[in-house]
Parts: C-alpha cells; sequence; structure tokens
C-alpha cells in the first residue's frame, strides 16, 4: 500500500511550538530542539505504520476514530482517512486533554 500522507493541521503545529517554548524556558534551546525532534520524528512514523497508536480509549473520541500515538508525556491526537493520516492536536498526556474535542 505504500506510505500514507501526513497532514498536521494548524491546531497541532500550535501545540508542538508551544511545548518547544515551555522546553526553550525551561531546560535551554538544546532541550526545546530535541524534543520537537522527537515528536516530528513520532508523527513522522505514522506514514509507514498508521495504525501504530491505537483507538483513543476515551469512548467518545474512539467513536469517531480517534487514535493516539504516546511520545513521552505527549499524545498525538490523530485520524487515518482515507490514504491520509491527519493529526489533530499534540496534547501533554498528563492533562484531562479530551475535553478540547468535546
Amino acid at each position: 500500500m505504500g506510505e500514507r500522507h501526513i497532514t498536521v493541521l494548524s491546531p497541532a503545529w500550535r501545540d508542538i511550538d508551544r511545548i518547544a517554548d515551555i522546553h526553550l524556558k525551561l531546560a535551554g534551546p538544546k532541550y526545546a530542539e530535541q524534543i520537537t525532534d522527537k515528536l516530528l520524528e513520532s508523527i513522522g512514523s505514522l506514514a509507514a505504520y498508521p495504525y501504530l497508536g491505537p483507538l483513543h480509549p476515551d469512548p467518545v473520541l474512539a467513536q469517531h476514530q480517534y487514535r493516539k500515538l504516546i511520545c513521552g508525556n505527549y499524545v498525538c491526537v490523530y485520524k487515518v482517512i482515507g490514504e491520509d493520516v491527519v493529526i489533530y492536536r499534540v496534547v501533554d498526556g498528563r492533562t484531562d486533554y479530551p475535553k478540547q474535542f468535546l
């Protein structure tokens, strides 16, 4: 079947920027770059393995076919739509982030 196309929506890009800013302030530019690279590498793996992340455990999100990919403390919330993988948000997994989707 080949690799899927990945689309990162604007809210997810803002999430990644915000995460990088937090790590920049807490630990400096090297760590901010490392966390950003790790997030983007994890997202990139979905091109070859779109079902790598399980259906989201939240019943409402699962009903709408959202999946989650864990990357350290962060969760990439995405859907596989046809030949595309759409990244909706990148959130701190320690928060009650499913409320953002309801």
